[in-house]
């Protein structure tokens, strides 16, 4: 069952890699300034989380091959990448969907891979392959580690540049939402990821659908404080 799940994950993985490189190789060839779109191409939270979930599914596919359990620190990068998929996959669905980002020309195939497909996927992947580990509860706070970077990064090149991957981190944005405004969306999706991120970790902790990894790892959790 492992080797299986390996070989869709490899083919996920070139799927969502086919839509990067489909999407940016569309844009680039219709920007002025292409150095300047290289970097705002990624910085979009779309792009690095898909192109984190490729990494993680080529990397999960090899641990697949190789083993019937994944590595404790493989497995909680990967509940980070399922959590950043999965929050993508909402706040695209309830607030960009009908909006057009600076990219140039969105390319509708690539679009749906990016921010529907893959996310279901890889939130698919978590709850059913095998291999799965149990994640400590107060690991979720790794889990919100990269978004906050993330929103540090933008915001600080945004007031330097005066480019925002997306309009509601635009304290400029027409009709003008202020800093206010923004720090509440901030704090609402802070909020929903780490809700998710919630939700990625009970996932571990359940037998279901793999009782014996399930178990193995909680064992292994449990004799830690011991083996110190």
């Amino acid at each position: 069952m492992r080797t299986v799940w390996a070989i869709i994950r490899v083919a996920a993985a070139a799927g969502i890699i086919t839509a990067i490189v489909g999407q940016f190789a569309k844009s680039l060839s219709m920007v002025p300034d292409p150095v300047f779109f290289v970097v705002n191409f990624l910085s979009f939270f779309t792009i690095l989380s898909n192109a984190l979930s490729a990494i993680v599914l080529l990397v999960g596919a090899w641990f697949a091959f190789r083993a019937p359990v994944d590595p404790a620190g493989y497995n909680i990068v990967r509940a980070s990448v399922v959590t950043y998929m999965a929050t993508t996959f909402v706040v695209y669905n309830l607030l960009l969907r009908d909006i057009s980002l600076d990219q140039a020309t969105t390319l509708p195939w690539s679009n749906e891979i990016l921010h529907v497909w893959a996310p279901l996927y890889v939130v698919l992947d978590w709850v059913l392959a095998p291999g799965r580990r149990t994640i400590a509860w107060k690991r979720i706070w790794t889990i919100a580690i990269f978004p906050i970077a993330w929103v540090v990064y933008t915001m600080i090149r945004g007031a330097v540049t005066g480019w925002y991957p997306y309009p509601f981190l635009n304290p400029d944005v027409s009709p003008g939402v202020g800093y206010d405004g923004v720090t509440v969306y901030v704090i609402a999706i802070a909020a929903f990821i780490l809700l998710v991120g919630a939700g990625i970790i009970g996932i571990s902790r359940t037998a279901w659908p793999y009782r014996a990894a399930a178990e193995e790892s909680t064992a292994e959790l449990a004799e830690a404080p011991a083996a110190r």
